[in-house]
């Protein structure tokens, strides 16, 4: 316990025992040597009017000075030696100094106000009763100057140690107070740090997705057109001209699609948006994107490649946001793809329902035919995956997987909004 009454922690402790300072030693050490010096000077007259030896007094006054020593660790106890030697007219200063602490320290107000009390009352008194007989006059100048003795003795001590406690209360306070704002702070610049990464992460994610979604298919179709022009070239020379203009159409397409999405990355000031996750997983990677009315553009691609792909459209289309326009034909987009390099020769059928407030996407392939050979198209495995992301992120529903027929379907549902 320290002065202030508070038990510490022991951090920034370089003093013994219960200082927690090496000058809390030394003051408590010089005020105890002076109290008891006093005391000692003090318990001579003392014991010569009780009739006792004077090296016994002494001695005495010694022990009691040297409580002082203990005003940190047990004000309350100095207080009360303090009071106990008052009729004795010795230890003024373990009572003032004492006061002081017990002001100071933290213990309830009502053990001070009634250690306080105490000391003033006993003070009150002895003075009363030491020089009523000393001073000629009235009992009213005696009364008077045993008060102001008494008060002057008793009340500034206390509100010293009043004003010093709650002083240092309120420096505790701020101090932690300002360290609990550092550790909010540094809280705060973590969590801004965490959510950078994680925009840095998504973005970079949502670049690897648009990358896949545009490039992939057109160079699936490239492949597919490469193999089939490799297969007739010798036997059909105007079929190989036409497949080789419609792989040069896709290189230039590709190409295309890819600077306009580098041209959107180099673009200065372009922000990474630290977005909600529905927003990074819809959000296109160029100011436009494709929509739903051009899909009989991309499934008549899918046709010039060789592929057996029928599209129905049920429902009137009604407006729709653009993101959901645009994860529309990116799912289209990617089953198709999928259905060049997993399901070749088999007949496509792509369904398009617009309905109140959705509109839902189909994909389904029939079985491989026997005798279709495939271009041999590689796959990364996260066509799947980026579709699901796509449609989960505007709130939609997203369902994959073989038919009872032997292939495959991808099912969609999107809100309009």
């Amino acid at each position: 316990m320290t002065s202030t009454g508070d038990v510490r922690d022991g951090a920034g402790r370089d003093g013994p025992w219960w200082w927690e300072r090496r000058r809390g030693v030394v003051l408590d050490g010089g005020l105890g040597v002076v109290s008891a010096v006093e005391c000692a000077l003090e318990g001579a007259p003392f014991a010569r009017d009780a009739g006792l030896p004077v090296a016994l007094g002494v001695v005495f006054g010694v022990f009691v000075g040297a409580v002082l020593v203990l005003r940190r660790r047990w004000p309350v106890a100095v207080v009360l030696v303090g009071i106990a030697v008052t009729p004795a007219a010795m230890g003024f200063l373990l009572g003032v100094v004492g006061l002081y602490t017990l002001a100071a320290c933290e213990v309830p107000r009502r053990v001070t106000a009634t250690l306080a009390s105490m000391s003033l009352a006993g003070t009150f008194v002895v003075t009363y009763l030491r020089t009523r007989g000393d001073v000629d006059g009235e009992g009213a100048l005696v009364f008077v100057l045993s008060a102001f003795m008494a008060v002057a003795l008793t009340v500034p001590p206390v509100l010293l140690g009043l004003y010093v406690g709650a002083r240092r209360r309120l420096m505790e306070s701020l101090q932690e107070r300002a360290d609990s704002l550092e550790r909010e702070l540094s809280l705060l610049a973590d969590r801004a740090e965490e959510r950078a990464e994680w925009a840095r992460q998504e973005e970079r994610t949502r670049i690897a997705r648009e990358m896949h979604d545009v490039v992939a298919h057109r160079v699936s179709l490239m492949v597919v057109h490469a193999a089939a022009l490799q297969a007739v070239a010798g036997k059909d020379p105007e079929k190989a001209v036409r497949n080789a203009a419609l792989v040069g159409d896709m290189g230039r397409q590709a190409l295309t699609e890819l600077r306009e999405m580098l041209g959107v990355l180099r673009a200065p000031g372009t922000p990474v948006r630290a977005v909600a996750p529905v927003a990074v997983a819809a959000a296109p990677v160029g100011e436009e994107g494709p929509s739903l009315a051009e899909l009989e553009v991309l499934v008549g691609q899918s046709r010039a490649a060789g592929m057996s792909v029928e599209m129905v459209v049920q429902g009137e289309r009604c407006g729709y946001a653009a993101e959901v326009e645009q994860t529309a034909y990116r799912v289209v987009q990617e089953a198709l793809t999928n259905c060049h390099k997993h399901a070749p020769g088999a007949r496509v059928v792509v369904r398009l329902a617009h309905r109140e407030g959705e509109v839902a996407m189909q994909v389904e392939n029939g079985p491989c035919e026997g005798e279709a050979r495939g271009a041999d198209l590689p796959s990364g495995g996260n066509g799947l995956v980026g579709m699901r992301e796509r449609v989960l992120g505007l709130g939609g529903v997203f369902v994959s997987g073989p038919t009872d027929g032997g292939g495959f379907k991808v099912s969609a549902v999107l809100p309009s909004r």
